[in-house]
Order: structure tokens, then sequence, then C-alpha cells
């Protein structure tokens, strides 16, 4: 009987664990494609918008077939006054952080670019506090301090320091901060829930419009002139790996939640900071660049435990099954608003869930994603069906 048991545990527990290698292989490899595909000293395709309208018009597209097609889902009831004040204003800011994310692939590593990352609770805590939305509280904002120090530390320990670069990907921070805001005071009042394929089939082609704009005034006239090698299976294969990434996060919440995610991004991090190493030699790491992420660590693993601890101090233990369950799921959802470094804009940011914007963590490379009603729903859903 034990024997039985042990396998039934096992078997989804495995599974688990294998979403967890697929999401942080894939969300390592999609980062460092990215800079391959666009670094002057390999593919050699200085074009970051392009490979970012790439991405978006193929999951789109991919969206469109999946819902008007297969009819995998349904689409949502979208009012035009719904399209225009939420999806309208997120897809810009999307669009920004993902231009100015993958821009800085051009002048700064991967590892200092990973770095520089950590300073995205710190953007959106300061974002919702100017918004309303956050109250300004002594423990929190020292925890950010200290965020704010190791990153400064680590930025001063970077051997090829390059402004440009540290301001695009700054740039690109505060643009997804502002975007996560905009997102909870916008959707979470008009109660709208998208799945990951609907948010891909809503957001994906509205930023790819607003990509056209910057791309056609800056990129287009210098991809006239200049002799770019374009290579279908290079650019099919990349924008896969991002569309695979969104999925394998939304497989990964469903399974496990929103906090585990974020203890494996932590993971893939750090992965990613070695392996960049390896995979692009010019990319050196010193000691104070350690020393100042793990500081900024530090912080974040605080401000993690706060949030958790303020959500946990809720639940007493007197309540009542029903609210007790209730609890739960307000548990599960505010543990969205929990930060780990890493979210992908390096750059497409994942999809999975109700657009809820208290997300202040989302993989760099699959932008769209954030974990509230979805990651408990969903898990129930898949748990009820594991083997």
């Amino acid at each position: 009987m034990q024997g039985v048991q042990g396998k039934m545990i096992s078997k989804p527990l495995l599974l688990t664990y294998l979403y967890l290698l697929i999401y942080i292989l894939l969300s390592s490899g999609v980062i460092l494609y990215n800079k391959w595909v666009l670094s002057p000293k390999y593919f050699n395709f200085p074009f970051p918008i392009t490979l970012t309208m790439i991405h978006m018009g193929f999951s789109g597209a991919v969206a469109f077939f999946l819902v008007r097609v297969l009819k995998v889902v349904s689409p949502v009831k979208m009012t035009f006054e719904i399209y225009a004040t939420c999806v309208i204003p997120i897809s810009a800011f999307f669009a920004a952080s993902l231009w100015f994310g993958n821009t800085a692939f051009l002048h700064i590593s991967v590892a200092f670019i990973q770095m520089l990352k950590a300073l995205m609770p710190v953007a959106t805590f300061c974002m919702a506090v100017l918004c309303g939305t956050d109250k300004l509280r002594c423990d929190v904002f020292s925890n950010m301090v200290l965020v704010s120090i190791g990153v400064v530390i680590s930025s001063y320990g970077e051997i090829h320091f390059n402004v440009i670069g540290t301001i695009y990907q700054v740039t690109g921070i505060v643009a997804e901060a502002l975007r996560l805001v905009l997102t909870q005071v916008l959707l979470q009042k008009k109660g709208l829930t998208l799945n990951p394929i609907t948010s891909l089939y809503y957001i994906a082609p509205c930023s790819f419009v607003f990509l056209f704009i910057p791309w056609y005034l800056l990129e287009q006239p210098e991809m006239e002139v200049s002799q770019i090698q374009f290579n279908f299976w290079i650019f099919f294969s990349n924008a896969l790996c991002a569309l695979a990434l969104n999925f394998s996060i939304f497989l990964v919440i469903g399974r496990t939640g929103a906090v585990t995610i974020r203890v494996a991004g932590v993971l893939k991090d750090w992965i990613l900071i070695a392996l960049s190493t390896v995979v692009f030699p010019e990319s050196t790491i010193t000691g104070l660049n350690i020393v100042g992420y793990a500081i900024a660590l530090c912080g974040v693993v605080m401000y993690n435990y706060i949030k958790v601890k303020d959500v946990r101090a809720s639940q007493a233990p007197s309540d009542g099954i029903a609210e007790r369950m209730g609890k739960d799921w307000k548990l599960e959802k505010k543990s969205s608003d929990i930060y780990v470094p890493n979210s992908d804009n390096d750059n497409e940011r994942g999809i999975a869930g109700s657009l809820s914007g208290s997300d202040s963590k989302v993989d760099e490379e699959a932008p769209l994603i954030t974990t509230s009603r979805l990651s408990h729903i969903g898990r129930t859903q898949l748990g009820s069906h594991a083997v």
C-alpha cells in the first residue's frame, strides 16, 4: 500500500520538477538566444525592435489560430471601452519595456543585465506608492534601499560598464513597473480575466503596432542600407522558444504557484549569470559584481518574507472552513506580489493568468505573465487530473 501511495505521490512531483526544469532551460535559453542574435560579435542582427516585433507577430498569429480557427478557448467579452482604456495603454508600456530591454543587449552583458533587474521590485514599489495602490512602509522601504545599494555596488564593479546600455535597461524596468501598476489599476477594476492564449490574442497585436512606429523611424532606414542576414530558421526557432516559455510558465504556475516560480527564478538568475560567462567569454564577472548582487538579493528575500508574513497574519486560526478557503485563495493571489529578480525583459515576458498587475516580478522573456487567480484555479484543476 505504501509503495502504491509513493508512486502516486512521486509521479506528479517528478512532473512538477520537470516543468520547473523546462521553465529554467527555456527562460535562460531565450535570453542567451536573444543576446546571440543581436550581438554584432555573433549572428550580428543589431535590430532589437525588429526581433521583438517578430516575437509579437508570431505569438499573435499563433494565438489567433488557437482562438479563431481551432477554438481551443473562447475570446472574452471585450468592449471598445475596455480595449481603449486597458489593453492599449498596457500594450504600450509592454512594448516599451521589451524595446528598451532588448536594446540593452547591444551594450551590456547578460550577467550585468540580470543584476540590474534586481531593481524591478524597487521600481514597482515606487510606482505603486505614487499611484496610490500601495502604502509607504519603513520596513519595505529599507529593503528597497538595500536592493538599490547592492545594485550600485554591482554596477561599480562592472568592468565593461556602459552608460547607454544601463540607461536602456533601467528605462525598460521603469516601463515594466508602470505596466504592472497600470494593469492593477485598470484591469482589476474592470474585473477582466485573461488566460495565456487570450492574453496573447489581445496584447501581442497591439504591442506589435506600437513597436512599428519606432521601428519605422529608427531601424527601417538602417536596414535598407545595411547588408543584413536573415535566416528563417534562426528567427522561427527564436520566436518559438519565446512562445514556449510563455506556456511553460503557465504550466509551472498551474502545478506550483507564484512563490515557487519566483524561487525558480532566483535559481535561474544565478545559473544564467554563470552560464553567460561561458557562452559569451567577453562577459566577465568580478568579485564586486557578486557581492553587490548578493546584497541586492538579500533585500529581495527580506521583501518576500515581509509580504508572505503580512498575508499569513491576516489568517486567524478560528476562521471557519469557508473563510479559510477564501483566505487561501487570497494568499495565492497576493503571493504574486512577491518578487524575485529575473523577469525576462530579455524579453518576452510571459502570460499566464488574469492580467492582474500586482505581480511585481515577471519573467523577462515572458512579459505578459501575471499570476493571480489562474495560478489558484489552474493548480486546482491540474492537481485533480494528476495521475
